[in-house]
């Protein structure tokens, strides 16, 4: 029996290489993204099943929550996502300015935060701004902070401000900045502070990676299992969780970059897809017809890997869509922190 081959060509060369051996060689990549829902699918691809993981959804007008839990130590391992709870914000509109689909990611923002953070009305949180300030796709953090209503200072010498603090946490803010810049493992900055001042959690925000380019800028998501600053891009820096910190972490984070791979293949499908319509049966799709969605994916990337030409890259309306969703995250935060504060007292504070 003659065994199906696929021909690939890189860096000038024609191989021809077995389909089953494409697929085993194909294994060892994993697609970088942040997103639980988009790990969660990737490892059901194929109609597999992933035991130990849990996945709702419910919709509120324009924003699609989703909430995947990883329950066991073979899920994490399938997933490549820690055990915890992940809830994805999926709102496609977010990209355009519009006022009162802000207002309504804050709520939810805001409430999804509130069922994740388990801080008593008097107790206090520090708030991590992960990323460099100097580079706009990975300044979410730093831009969040600056929005905040920070109180620790004002509860500490002026709590008469804040009603004695009724119906606002001790909250206290920093941006430790990149390795790069500072010469410090963000790690080693973050529990040098928690130390000191003994917040009862951590809530660490960041730029995420997708692999999905619907989702890049259109998507937040929070959840409780901590964070490993740099991760979507390769550059993996030491975890910030419960286990390396001692006190609960809950990381935000909005995707604002995707690979290059994931560019070219969603092309290349678009361009497949002309041709299934307009030439049926054409020699061009009944070859890749033969693999996958992921096999696609994956025979993209080996070709782009070698010459260096798999970019992590953001859309070009990165700048102002920056500064919408640093405000609607610091908007969330603050209504979801401080329990007195109405919807209104955020719109003068976060700025």
């Amino acid at each position: 029996m003659t065994k199906k081959v696929t021909r690939i060509q890189i860096h000038g060369q024609p191989k021809f290489i077995p389909l089953q051996e494409r697929h085993r060689s194909l294994t060892s990549y994993s697609p970088r993204t942040d997103l639980a829902m988009e790990a969660h699918d990737l490892a059901r691809q194929g109609g597999r099943t992933v035991n130990g993981v849990d996945e709702y959804k419910e919709s509120f007008d324009g924003i699609e929550v989703t909430r995947v839990k990883v329950r066991t130590k073979v899920a994490e391992r399938r997933l490549g996502k820690r055990k915890g709870t992940y809830v994805t914000l999926d709102i496609p509109g977010l990209r355009r300015r519009d006022p009162d689909l802000q207002e309504r990611v804050t709520r939810v923002f805001a409430d999804e935060l509130n069922r994740l953070l388990d801080v008593p009305e008097n107790g206090s949180v520090l708030v991590i701004g992960l990323g460099n300030e100097h580079v706009t796709a990975d300044a979410l953090g730093p831009m969040v902070v600056t929005k905040l209503f920070v109180t620790r200072h004002l509860l500490e010498y002026m709590p008469e401000v804040l009603g004695n603090g009724q119906g606002y946490r001790s909250i206290a803010a920093v941006s430790p900045g990149v390795l790069g810049l500072t010469g410090i493992e963000t790690s080693e900055i973050v529990r040098g502070i928690v130390e000191r001042v003994k917040p009862d959690a951590v809530i660490a925000i960041d730029a995420l990676a997708s692999r999905s380019l619907s989702r890049v800028n259109a998507t937040i998501q929070l959840t409780d299992s901590g964070i490993q600053p740099g991760a979507g891009v390769g550059n993996n820096r030491k975890s910030l969780d419960r286990e390396t910190l001692g006190i609960p972490v809950i990381a935000v984070g909005v995707p604002t970059v995707v690979e290059a791979a994931t560019i070219a293949n969603d092309a290349i499908e678009l361009v497949l897809n002309q041709l299934r319509e307009q030439v049926p049966g054409n020699a061009a799709t009944a070859l890749f017809d033969q693999l996958s969605t992921g096999e696609k994916w994956h025979l993209v990337r080996e070709v782009l890997d070698p010459m260096e030409n798999n970019l992590v890259v953001t859309p070009k309306e990165v700048d102002d869509f920056m500064e919408d969703v640093a405000y609607v995250v610091a908007k969330g935060l603050n209504v979801a922190l401080h329990p007195a504060m109405t919807m209104e007292d955020a719109d003068l504070v976060t700025h």
